[in-house]
């Protein structure tokens, strides 16, 4: 067994231990966002905690209302600006607490007054210790290179922000229900990442789509295939793909669609008959019978409660998925070249 698939199956019992670890924080974080009447965020963070931050800045803006912008921290780190962040909730999101980029985001942030928040497995790293709060992914040591427990974590944390700001009890509801679905059909998603990973072994690019609530899963799922398996998968919010990026697929390259139930459904339902027109393979991952029932190959997940947490379902299938592929490549997933588990950029 690696180490990946360890930490992977890890993530029903780290997601139930997430609200009550963070509860405290986060009541205490909203009292003082709302006392500050604040209205906007800025989020920072590279690579998958970077997705998790476009997870966040759908979720704050479909449930609070709050347009949340990405960071670009070379703006500081390269070229000495100083953005105003003073008027926002700026949160800094990082495994290990080290990044040294979302760092001085957070230093110059704090500088300027803005609520200043690390969302990070690292309580005691300088970031967790810079911030005004601390969100812990509270995941447990992850000795995997690739991020698995840490980064649904994220989501997860997120996605309790939201609830917890915004006040939905329905959010709410999905995210305290989401342990008991994973719980339950996690061992079922493994086996289908085994068997739907075979007929991928020898590829050597492809793609990954999806929208809203599931397009940052798209981009974790491209990054985890990349990173364990070497291969060349590019992730696209489904709505760009139309923009240019269709007119790279061929027979050759496979396409994985992420359709969870909800808003994004017919878009999903549309693009896959495009990608069949063109005569290329597709995979589609989805919690909806008919949609599957609509694919030759496809892959049905349990239903969560909602698209939110249905966007967290399938990065587990995601994760399961990119670490079967890697094994049946003859690689080891837990140890990919060239990276190493804290990469520090400035």
């Amino acid at each position: 067994m690696t180490k990946m698939i360890k930490e992977i199956m890890e993530q029903p019992r780290v997601l139930a231990g997430i609200e009550q670890a963070n509860k405290d924080t986060l009541t205490k974080l909203v009292k003082t966002l709302n006392e500050r009447k604040i209205t906007q965020a800025v989020l920072s963070a590279r690579g998958s905690s970077d997705h998790a931050a476009i997870y966040g800045q759908y979720l704050l803006g479909v449930y609070k209302g709050v347009s949340a912008a990405l960071a670009a921290p070379s703006v500081i780190t390269l070229y000495g600006g100083a953005p105003d962040m003073s008027g926002s909730l700026v949160v800094c999101i990082s495994q290990s607490g080290k990044a040294a980029d979302a760092l001085a985001v957070l230093e110059k942030a704090k500088e300027q007054g803005a609520v200043t928040v690390t969302v990070t497995n690292n309580p005691s790293s300088p970031m967790g210790e810079k911030a005004d709060f601390c969100l812990n992914c509270n995941a447990g040591p992850e000795e995997s290179v690739a991020a698995t427990k840490t980064f649904t974590a994220q989501l997860y944390l997120m996605a309790l922000l939201a609830a917890y700001w915004s006040g939905s009890e329905e959010l709410l509801a999905q995210l305290r229900g989401l342990p008991a679905v994973l719980e339950k059909s996690i061992d079922q998603i493994e086996e289908d990442a085994a068997k739907h990973s075979e007929r991928f072994r020898y590829i050597k690019e492809g793609f990954v789509l999806a929208r809203g609530y599931a397009y940052p899963i798209a981009l974790e799922m491209a990054l985890k295939t990349k990173e364990t398996c070497y291969v060349k998968m590019q992730g696209y919010a489904s709505s760009d793909f139309y923009h240019g990026p269709i007119a790279q697929v061929n027979f050759d390259d496979p396409v994985i669609l992420l359709a969870p139930s909800g808003a994004a459904l017919e878009d999903a339902r549309a693009m896959a008959e495009r990608i069949k027109s063109m005569g290329t393979q597709i995979m589609v991952v989805t919690d909806d019978p008919a949609l599957a029932g609509e694919n030759e190959d496809s892959v049905l997940l349990p239903l969560a409660g909602g698209e939110a947490a249905a966007a967290i379902v399938i990065a587990v299938f995601a994760q399961c998925f990119a670490q079967y592929l890697s094994v049946g490549k003859g690689l080891n997933p837990d140890e990919p070249r060239a990276l190493k588990k804290v990469t520090i950029t400035k």
